[in-house]
C-alpha cells in the first residue's frame, strides 16, 4: 500500500510539470486504467438464433420457473439453476452450454468474443435475466451473478447467493476476499506502467523545451542581413 501510495504521490508531481502540454491528467488516466484492469465478473449466457420472440419466450420461461406464477404446481428455483437448465437444453454456444452457459468465473473485461455481450457484462443488473443481446453470433440471454468495481451500478454489493432460508431466493451479498486478493497488485502495476509513461512524457517535454530555447538563440544570433 506504500508503494501504491508514493506511486500516487509521483503521479501528481509529473501532473504538475507537464501541464503546459495538452496531455490527459495522468491521475484520471491511472484512475480510469485501474478500474479497467480490476473489473471481473462471473457471468452465464445461452445464445439463441436470431429470433427475438424465440429470446423473450426462454427469457420468460426462465422466470417464471425462478418465480412460478400464483396457481401453479411447480416450486420456485433458485435463477441460477433455471438459467443453467435452460443453458444446457437450448444454448447454441455448445462449448459452455455443458457448464450451464457459464462465460467466467471473474473473467476480466474483454473476456467475451462478442463485443456487444462482453459490453452488456457491465451494464446489466445483477442477479438479473437479461437481454436479448444482438450479436454477430445470435441473441444472448445474459445472468451476471457477481461483478466487481462497479460501483455506480451495484453500490455496496458484487455478487448474488443462495439465500440460506429456503435454498431458492437471491441474496445480494458485499464483495469478499476474492476481490481484494488482486486488487492492490493490479494497481501497483498500473501505477508503474503510468508512471514510467509520464515520466517519458515529462521527460521528453524537457528536451522540447531546451531544443526549442537552443533554437530561439541560434536564431537571434544568424545574419539573416
Amino acid at each position: 500500500m506504500a508503494l501504491v501510495l508514493l506511486l500516487l504521490y509521483v503521479a501528481s508531481v509529473l501532473l504538475s510539470s507537464t501541464s503546459a502540454f495538452s496531455v490527459p491528467n495522468p491521475i484520471e488516466v491511472i484512475t480510469r486504467d485501474f478500474q479497467a484492469l480490476t473489473r471481473r465478473v462471473t457471468a452465464y449466457h445461452i445464445l439463441l438464433p436470431k429470433s427475438q420472440d424465440v429470446a423473450l419466450a426462454l427469457k420468460q420461461k426462465i422466470r417464471n420457473a425462478n418465480s412460478p406464477m400464483k396457481g401453479s404446481d411447480s416450486k420456485p428455483m433458485y435463477i441460477v439453476d433455471a438459467f443453467c437448465i435452460a443453458a444446457k437444453k437450448y444454448s447454441q454456444d455448445k462449448d459452455v452450454a455443458i457448464n450451464g452457459g457459464l462465460l467466467g468465473t471473474l473473467a476480466p473485461q474483454g473476456y467475451c468474443r462478442a463485443k456487444e455481450l462482453d459490453k452488456a457484462c457491465y451494464e446489466v443488473p445483477l442477479g438479473e435475466v437479461s437481454g436479448p443481446i444482438e450479436s454477430d453470433y445470435g441473441y444472448h440471454l445474459l445472468l451476471v451473478t457477481e461483478r466487481t468495481n462497479c460501483p455506480k451500478l451495484d453500490g455496496g454489493y458484487t455478487e448474488i447467493r443462495r439465500s440460506e432460508k429456503d435454498g431458492v431466493s437471491t441474496v445480494f451479498a458485499k464483495g469478499g476476499a476474492r476481490e481484494s486478493d488482486f486488487s492492490v497488485q493490479d494497481a501497483s502495476t498500473v501505477l508503474l506502467q503510468q508512471v514510467g509513461f509520464w515520466m517519458g512524457v515529462s521527460l521528453a517535454g524537457g528536451i522540447v523545451a531546451e531544443l526549442a530555447a537552443k533554437a530561439a538563440n541560434v536564431v537571434d544570433t544568424v545574419p539573416w542581413e
